[in-house]
């Protein structure tokens, strides 16, 4: 029987868990029902990121993304492939819903001026509208509630997993119910930033258990060139 790496490595990324023969066949990102996620197979809190995240995988960015332009030079791992392309096959499922903004940047309060602030200014960099707190969401408004808002008019959610995140998370604490109706729906992407896949696990294990990205692998401009490719509007026709 295969062995989890977990211990050693670390796998709570899309592209590291991708390389574990343990665990690898689970990489293609939470698409089950609640039920389901109670017979997922258990793995360590051990994780070769620190808060700061800056282990890198170790496998190839050498595939070119279906939904990719002829002249795209983005790159992608086998894993990244795998989480992202049942979101762009909603994302063409939902391409005739009028008025849908592109992103919807779930992010805590406190990142507002910072690390969401970066990657919104990056995301409208490449032509990205994006539904952003500071434009769009009330102050004081529960967190659940403009998740599911912003998805319902948005392409895509972006969930920007930082401490501080986790942090009011853990404070509203948010059903895993409620939450896995959100995830089952293929809109939502995480993206952990200065933290690990391992903390979210232990403040939203369903919201952990989606595979993702990160800044530990690549830097956020280089996510926000896939986000941006994932959602554009001319790709649709793909």
């Amino acid at each position: 029987m295969s062995r989890c790496t977990a211990p050693v490595n670390g796998h709570r990324s899309a592209s590291a868990q991708a390389n574990c023969p343990a665990c690898g066949r689970y990489s293609r990102g939470y698409s089950r029902g609640y039920n389901d996620y109670y017979n997922y197979s258990p793995y360590s809190s051990s994780s070769s990121y620190g808060s700061g995240g800056t282990s890198r995988s170790n496998q190839a960015r050498n595939q070119k993304a279906r939904w990719s332009s002829p002249s795209s030079t983005i790159l992608y791992t086998p894993a990244e492939i795998r989480t992202l392309e049942p979101i762009r096959q909603n994302i063409e499922k939902r391409s005739n819903l009028p008025d849908l903004r592109d992103v919807f940047l779930c992010h805590a309060w406190d990142d507002r001026k910072d690390a969401a602030k970066e990657l919104h200014d990056l995301l409208e960099s490449k032509g990205v509208s994006v539904w952003f707190s500071e434009k769009d969401v009330l102050l004081g408004s529960s967190l659940l509630r403009e998740i599911d808002k912003g998805l319902a008019k948005s392409r895509v959610g972006i969930v920007l997993v930082t401490p501080s995140f986790l942090k009011r998370v853990k404070g509203e604490g948010i059903a895993d119910k409620e939450l896995s109706a959100l995830l089952a729906r293929d809109l939502l992407v995480p993206i952990v930033h200065n933290t690990t896949f391992d903390a979210l696990r232990e403040v939203s294990p369903l919201l952990g258990s989606r595979s993702g990205l990160s800044t530990a692998e690549e830097s956020m401009a280089e996510l926000s060139a896939k986000l941006a490719e994932l959602v554009t509007p001319e790709n649709l026709t793909n």
